[in-house]
């Protein structure tokens, strides 16, 4: 049978494993951007039971579980309206996070989640999806190859990433 891929909502329940499987897939990809590998700026801003709770109750924040069967192999975070230079926050979804872990990638399941939001995109009347990626690395061309193309340029806000990797592109995919 086939491994299902589907998208569990955030709740106080699941806080643990959103915390737990977010912190294991943003380290797989990202400790490289880190001086010695100490992404910690990062996780304490990003996976922490506050940080949740904080989000939660943020009406335009969402939170999700990603699964591969039954087992949960990554988490998704979306902004329902945020503005993009010549978007409107109602024009605009905005993708906060998509981290899966390192044994997952390459199955499928970024490319279903990019269904996923399109389809929740065009149920709210959104005219874009757009997200901020990394110039370097695997994930510009998943968004390449999944119909996003580069707006602009910007970078990591933290201070103490190394410098050489802060550079990120500004990615927009219209539906």
């Amino acid at each position: 049978m086939k491994n299902i891929i589907h998208f569990e909502p955030l709740t106080v329940d699941n806080y643990p494993t959103y915390i737990n499987v977010g912190a294991k897939a943003y380290n797989d990809h990202y400790l490289h951007l880190w001086p010695n590998g100490d992404s910690s700026p990062y996780i304490l801003t990003s996976f922490t039971q506050a940080v949740l709770q904080q989000e939660e109750k943020d009406e335009n924040t969402i939170l999700f579980i990603i699964h591969y069967g039954k087992k949960p192999v990554g988490i998704l975070k979306i902004t329902l309206n945020k503005p993009l230079k010549n978007y409107t926050a109602k024009d605009s979804l905005y993708i906060d996070k998509i981290y899966i872990l390192k044994e997952f990638t390459g199955k499928g399941i970024g490319k279903k989640a990019i269904q996923f939001l399109t389809l929740r995109a065009n149920k709210l009347h959104k005219t874009i999806l757009w997200l901020d990626t990394m110039q370097k690395g695997p994930a510009l061309k998943f968004y390449l190859k999944n119909g996003f193309e580069i707006f602009d340029k910007t970078k990591i806000p933290f201070e103490n990433v190394i410098e050489p990797e802060k550079a990120m592109y500004i990615m927009v995919k219209t539906i």
